[in-house]
């Protein structure tokens, strides 16, 4: 017999039959966001600098590693959230 997944048990519950596809779309996001965020100011502040790329290659480690979907997901939301911060910091108030 052959296991149905239920669309209603999301992408966090289904994120190691989804792996490479997740793994993709978050290698995608994080790179170009920090690359962005390096882009537009980060560079000029060593700190700033660090966040970024601490957190973004936390993230591509843990990609590279095959380590577990849940972990992953935190060093994700982490990058892109620092990401986040430093993008509206460096667009709307310097």
């Amino acid at each position: 017999m052959t296991e149905q997944i239920e669309y209603s048990d999301g992408i966090i519950a289904n994120a190691e039959h989804n792996r490479f596809g997740l793994i993709s779309v978050i290698l995608l996001i994080v790179g170009c966001l920090g690359g962005i965020t390096v882009g537009l100011g980060a560079i000029d502040n060593l700190f700033a600098l660090s966040m970024v790329v601490i957190t973004t290659m936390v993230t591509l480690s843990l990609l590279l590693a095959v380590a577990p979907m849940k972990y992953i997901f935190t060093a994700a939301i982490v990058a892109l959230s620092v990401d986040a911060i430093l993008l509206a910091y460096y667009m709307f108030i310097q």
